[in-house]
């Protein structure tokens, strides 16, 4: 599924700047509420339509509950390419 997303139109400068960031290690600091979540989902959204397979992608949180939000927003994003992180 090819969706392309504005990054730039749907996040604050600092978001945009670490989902636009080479694929590498990368230290995000920010308060609670700032949208750290948001911007991780972000990234791995586009990871996948760079071409990162899903099934490649891991994404690890310390909930269960934090794992479903994190997934059914990536699924919103991607759709059904969502589903294979």
């Amino acid at each position: 599924m090819a969706l392309s997303i504005n990054y730039e139109h749907v996040l604050s400068p600092e978001q945009y700047a670490v989902v636009m960031a080479k694929a590498q290690p990368l230290l995000v600091l920010a308060g609670a509420g700032s949208g750290k979540t948001r911007t991780l989902v972000y990234r791995v959204a586009k990871f996948i339509e760079d071409g990162i397979p899903a099934k490649a992608i891991l994404l690890l949180t310390f909930t269960n509950r934090a794992a479903k939000s994190m997934l059914s927003r990536l699924e919103q994003l991607r759709g059904d390419d969502g589903r294979l992180v």
